[in-house]
């Protein structure tokens, strides 16, 4: 039923993967003439051009080991692709005939893993490569799902069987260190140079055998800055529901190395303009079409991109805050529309938004936890008297909490004075510190201040000797009795607003208590004071 309406829609089914084949053609006369085996074309140094000096020693050495102990090996993949672009590649897969045991047995720092089809990491230091055995050729009968999603396919084969299950034609050639030379099963060369990206075989028939190619072509196309071809481009939008069937741990992995590809940006527009990202980021949509939401989203991705390609790491965490920070927003303000206190609001908003990107993400429980303290350090920020900030530099995650609040003042969704005075105070000494926690607030009024709280009642202030602190349950903050008087004055949200503090307040004597005045008006501003005792 999906094949005969992708055909309708498209209206090319049989044209389009005629087109794509079209340089398979060459190959399988090859084949033909070779007695049905299909014999790659062969590149030398000088056609290829790739520099010696890029490949890794460590992936050499383990080409060379198994070629010495009588397998192929070769280097394949994406590094050969990046070789070929004059890029030196991040990491390096090799691809022998040799099983999994018998590569184990060739290097002494050498792990299998996976299930489904096993493979071998041989580490030298801290470099990792990726050692995996030919695949053969895809059997018919491989178990599917419902929707035609390969579940088990792996079987051990030979190289002219390996090339045509991977994805993209610029993905399945293979270098051989020793010799220089590049074997190419599909015409990938070509398609770098014309700087298109191709699937291998019928597009609709292996975007069903795993939809997460359709993920991956976008982010090859935004990483390389290459065209889709059209018979590789013109299915995606109809089949991209697909996605929906994978299993969410595999579609977290996949957007994690699209999103901290370098390119992140530059990935989202090519899902929003290839209909792929509704159902990873819900409502990504709707957000990239308010002027706040797309500059905040703009700058956290190009923050990110920067990052990278200084070779600077990134935090999923925080990116992922980034991205969901404006859902998280307007259902804060949709709770404390509704009367909620703002803290709990904001918790209940954040519950909200991770359980429903947790059922299409997967999102891992740390990340999830650095999220978490990132969205609720927001308000904190606004806190600047008292003890407050003292207690904010010791947050663990103060950095990532600060980094965000400055896109936020940066995107205008803040005024950017609360970002400054936190970058002078994160900045300064004792002096300077207490210096900005005495100097009143531009505007302490927060524009996501819920509802006033009422006065509680009943409130009691002590006060200590001096080296000891000032606690007050009316504003939930205490500070040093040492602090000049502008500090102690907002020990308590009546003495916040009472210009004339004690005279004796710092001399070592306990000040006299006074009597409490009962008042109707708000006690501290919208911003600072707004959150509950004990919400920090």
């Amino acid at each position: 039923m999906i094949k005969k309406l992708i055909r309708s829609i498209l209206g090319r089914g049989k044209a389009a993967a005629a087109e794509s084949a079209e340089p398979v053609k060459k190959s399988r006369a090859k084949a033909a003439a070779a007695g049905g085996k299909i014999e790659p074309d062969v590149l030398g140094p000088k056609e290829h051009g790739i520099d010696p000096a890029l490949v890794s020693p460590n992936a050499v050495r383990v080409t060379q080991t198994l070629q010495d102990a009588g397998y192929k090996a070769f280097i394949v993949g994406g590094a050969v692709r990046d070789l070929l672009l004059g890029i030196k590649p991040k990491d390096f897969d090799v691809a022998t005939n040799a099983t999994p045991e018998q590569v184990k047995q060739l290097f002494r720092r050498a792990f299998i893993i996976g299930r489904r089809f096993q493979i071998v990491h041989v580490m030298f230091g801290q470099e990792l490569i990726e050692v995996t055995t030919f695949r053969g050729a895809s059997a018919e009968a491989a178990p599917k799902d419902e929707h035609g999603r390969v579940l088990r396919d792996n079987p051990f084969g030979e190289q002219h069987e390996d090339a045509p299950r991977r994805d993209f034609t610029i993905n399945a050639m293979y270098y051989d260190p020793a010799s220089q030379a590049v074997l190419d099963y599909h015409g990938g060369i070509a398609d770098i140079r014309d700087k298109k990206l191709r699937i291998i075989g019928e597009p609709e028939a292996r975007y069903r055998e795993d939809p997460v190619r359709m993920l991956r072509v976008v982010r090859f196309a935004a990483k390389l800055k290459f065209t889709i071809d059209p018979a590789s481009s013109a299915p995606i939008r109809v089949m991209a529901p697909l996605i929906d069937n994978v299993p969410a741990a595999r579609v977290f992995d996949e957007m994690l190395k699209l999103l901290m590809s370098g390119h992140a940006l530059a990935c989202l527009q090519q899902l929003r303009k290839e209909g792929l990202h509704h159902g990873l980021l819900p409502l990504l949509d709707v957000v990239l079409e308010q002027p706040l939401g797309e500059k905040f989203v703009s700058l956290a991705l190009a923050n990110t991109d920067a990052r990278v390609k200084e070779g600077k790491g990134v935090s999923p965490g925080f990116l992922f805050a980034s991205l969901l920070w404006h859902q998280v927003l307007e259902k804060w303000r949709a709770y404390q529309a509704a009367g909620e206190y703002p803290i709990p609001a904001l918790h209940l908003a954040a519950d909200d938004v991770l359980d429903a990107q947790t059922e299409k993400l997967a999102l891992q429980r740390k990340i999830a936890s650095d999220m978490r303290d990132i969205w609720a350090m927001q308000p904190r920020f606004e806190r600047r008297v008292g003890k407050a900030p003292y207690k904010l530099l010791e947050h663990l995650r103060l950095r990532a909490g600060f980094d965000f609040l400055l896109l936020r003042c940066q995107s205008g969704e803040l005024d950017a004075e609360l970002g400054e005075w936190w970058e002078a105070f994160i900045a300064g000494n004792g002096a300077e510190r207490e210096e900005l926690i005495a100097r009143k607030p531009a505007d302490p009024a927060s524009s996501n201040a819920g509802p006033k709280k009422r006065k509680r009642r009943g409130g009691r202030s002590r006060s200590k000797s001096a080296g000891d602190t000032v606690e007050t349950s009316d504003s939930g903050s205490e500070q040093e009795a040492t602090a000049p008087a502008p500090v102690r004055a907002r020990a308590s949200k009546e003495a916040a607003d009472t210009p004339d503090a004690p005279a004796d307040a710092g001399t070592g004597e306990a000040p006299k208590r006074r009597r409490r005045r009962r008042s109707s008006g708000s006690a501290g501003g919208a911003g600072g004071d707004s959150a509950p005792a004990g919400d920090d």
